[in-house]
């Protein structure tokens, strides 16, 4: 494991800058990059974009928008790293993909006022937004962007393959870092130190090193990220003091939260409940190193999986009887899964277990809308030749269908044991509750609109902007041909039960916003 502390890094040359390219600055408050097919030579519009990122952050002034078409931005492309993000000027890819086809590969040496030399691939100035892009970092002790005593903004981005971590936060810097993905990163996804704080929220950290290493007096809020599947969740050190609300803490290979020195969470008071999930982690919930007492309120917890000083008197023991189902926790859809298994929406299978990905039915989906929008008949009674009146779903079959959700085949069949493939769980929601046709322009969130069938596009508008779709793991990636999971549908129903006023909000990361 490298550590986020090391300061004594392998010393490599200092790059040469872009030279200055003599272009009369230009009016618009947008410059154009495209790696394929710009050059650095021209003025930087749309029809004739610049070549690097390099070169358009020269001419950039503050309030300027640095638009990358999707391509790879490398050094083979003619970028030279660092790059440094002017303060106000905003870097934005592809947002809704998270920068999937928008990718800045590389590194440089900077000299950090904090922590010496460092090797990292963006240098971000104050008040400065990185957008849509995914950053790689692979050199030895590589970091991806690196923040300064500086407020940016770092938003819906990807942070894979850096050597070291994703982000690193130094000095006085108060950024905001929501909405992002960081995986497989070697160190940690986010690393804060010095006196720096920031909001953290919205975030996946899965399958990297340390989710997020606090060290030194951080004192960043984080609120309702997922740290999933990593070696420890969270790992702090010195006189740390982050602020935790609604985080979910799962299936981390070791502990969910490391508490070494004189580090002290804030993980909620009686006036302020911390809603943070622990479980399944391999080791502990807490492991609290500390001389020092935490106090955990309003937390779901396992009180087995605690080593050192907590008092979780103010917690709920959220072991395997947490929840009913042994096979959810951890889960990307967990809450959903839950909270419709509250309603009696959805059930779950002998042994205890729900099947998350296991491929949900036409009869079960119409068991799934029966019972979770109740709706009154709008059609009259069909009678399907593969649906006899004494099989089970037939009730549920007849409600679907009577109530404008579900239809049949023209040979007369329902196929009721036929999977449902999501765009007609799309389509049968929009349908059932009205949402008439969406604009087209919204199927341009998904990189495989051209897979929606020309019968469902305005129904799949209509769902988009009532915010109802889900998509794990990637929000540009509708799959509307693929066959639902079991997880999937539950997130699905349940953001419809919200749109239609019947249920709160659940704060997930892949809800497609339009």
């Amino acid at each position: 494991m490298l550590s986020v502390n090391d300061r004594a890094l392998a010393q490599l040359p200092i790059q040469k800058a872009v030279p200055m390219l003599a272009q009369t600055p230009l009016s618009a408050a947008i410059l154009y990059v495209d790696a394929n097919s710009g050059q650095d030579g021209a003025e930087g519009s749309l029809a004739r974009p610049l070549r690097t990122i390099a070169a358009a952050l020269q001419r950039a002034k503050s309030g300027t928008t640095v638009k990358l078409a999707p391509g790879t931005y490398s050094q083979q492309t003619g970028e030279t790293f660092p790059l440094v993000i002017p303060e106000g000027v905003i870097l934005q890819g592809d947002e809704v993909s998270r920068g999937q086809n928008t990718i800045i590969t590389g590194s440089g040496y900077r000299i950090s006022p904090t922590f010496a030399g460092q090797n990292m691939a963006l240098w971000v100035g104050k008040t400065a937004q990185i957008r849509g892009v995914t950053v790689t970092n692979k050199v030895t002790r590589g970091t991806g962007i690196w923040i300064e005593s500086a407020n940016p903004t770092i938003e819906n981005c990807t942070f894979t393959q850096n050597n070291r971590e994703g982000i690193f936060v130094t000095g006085t810097a108060n950024p905001i870092i929501t909405n992002n993905i960081f995986t497989l990163n070697g160190g940690n996804g986010i690393a804060i130190a010095n006196n720096a704080k920031g909001q953290i929220e919205s975030n996946l950290f899965q399958n990297t090193g340390f989710g997020l290493s606090l060290s030194e007096n951080a004192q960043p809020r984080v609120i309702r990220n997922q740290f999933i599947q990593n070696v420890d969740g969270l790992y702090l050190n010195g006189a740390a003091r982050p602020v935790l609300r609604g985080n979910l803490i799962a299936n981390n290979q070791r502990d969910g939260i490391v508490l070494t020195a004189r580090a002290k969470p804030d993980l909620g008071t009686a006036t302020d409940p911390g809603n943070n999930v622990f479980r399944d982690n391999g080791q502990y919930d807490i492991d609290n190193a500390t001389p020092d007492t935490v106090t955990s309120y309003g937390n779901t917890l396992d009180i087995k999986k605690i080593a050192g000083l907590v008092d979780f008197s103010g917690s709920t023991n959220g072991g395997s009887s947490g929840s009913p189902f042994s096979d959810v926790q951890g889960n990307w859809a967990q809450a959903y899964i839950e909270a419709l298994a509250k309603r009696n929406v959805i059930s779950g299978f002998p042994g205890g277990v729900f099947l998350p990905n296991d491929r949900v039915t036409r009869v079960q989906y119409a068991a799934i809308i029966s019972r979770a929008f109740e709706p009154a008949p709008r059609r009259t009674r069909i009678e399907f030749k593969d649906v006899n009146a004494s099989f089970w779903g037939y009730p549920f079959i007849q409600t679907a269908v009577q109530g404008g959700f579900m239809s049949g085949y023209p040979e007369g069949d329902f196929r009721p044991d036929q999977p449902i493939p999501r765009v007609q769980v799309l389509v049968a929601l929009a349908s059932g509750l009205n949402y008439g046709n969406g604009s087209p322009s919204l199927l341009m969130r998904y990189q495989d609109a051209s897979s929606i069938p020309f019968w469902a596009k305005g129904y799949v508008a209509a769902a988009t902007q009532r915010q109802v779709i889900v998509n794990y793991p990637t929000l540009a990636q509708l799959n509307p041909n693929r066959e639902a999971t079991r997880a999937e549908v539950a997130a699905i129903v349940y953001q419809a039960l919200v749109n239609a006023g019947k249920a709160d909000p659940i704060i997930s990361p892949f809800v497609v916003t339009p």
